[in-house]
């Protein structure tokens, strides 16, 4: 059981073929501190925290954000759909400010990849974040904490146009282990936030195209 726990919770040494690293540049880095400062996120965590909860209860409409619903064995999760009134800059910065939201949850980032797909008539481009949950109270002083799980957050986009995040948790099914929150838990921590202000409405075109 303890080189199981050593397992989970060590950094994966290597991406799989097609996978390599990626990390932002200074530059990027920089103009998404100032998109974080500025909470340019609030336009959008309210609108897909909604928009989740109508699809869950079957009342979701053609207007508005879309989310679709993921349900595996062992796996939950959603897909929020990329919408042009985001721009493809904002939703760049959505995607690495969701990662930042469960490092903050007691997570860690085990790997951030990105794999381009050339096939005939497309290019697919992904990027794929694993976080695993910090190693508290374990192993030897009790059961670890999951949290919500291991949870991966991916970007998929298409000839460079984004389709959707995918957002997935799945239980570590171990006695070693607490019972896992829930998915809807998980959401709940990353979306539910107040409405944005005017001013922040307003900065929305500032990042609309460029990441």
């Amino acid at each position: 059981m303890f080189n199981f726990i050593q397992n989970l919770f060590r950094p994966k040494a290597a991406a799989s073929a097609g996978w390599h690293a990626v990390k932002l540049s200074a530059a990027q880095a920089r103009r998404h501190a100032q998109w974080v400062e500025q909470r340019v996120y609030l336009n959008w965590l309210s609108p897909y925290y909604k928009a989740y909860h109508l699809r869950k209860g079957g009342a979701a409409g053609a207007r508005g954000l879309r989310v679709q619903l993921l349900q595996e064995s062992g796996r939950e999760g959603a897909l929020f759909f990329f919408d042009s009134s985001i721009g493809p800059g904002n939703f760049r910065h959505f995607y690495e400010y969701l990662g930042e939201k469960l490092l903050a949850l007691g997570y860690h980032r085990a790997c951030a990849d990105q794999c381009t797909n050339r096939k005939a008539q497309h290019t697919e481009t992904a990027l794929k974040q694993l976080f695993k949950p910090n190693p508290t109270d374990c192993p030897k002083t009790g059961r670890c904490n999951q949290r919500y799980g291991l949870v991966t957050v991916d970007l998929v986009s298409m000839d460079g146009q984004p389709l959707f995040i995918r957002l997935t948790s799945n239980a570590v099914l171990e006695a070693a282990f607490t019972p896992a929150s829930s998915f809807d838990e998980l959401l709940a921590s990353l979306l539910n936030a107040p409405p944005p202000d005017a001013a922040t409405e307003a900065r929305i075109q500032e990042y609309h195209d460029r990441f």
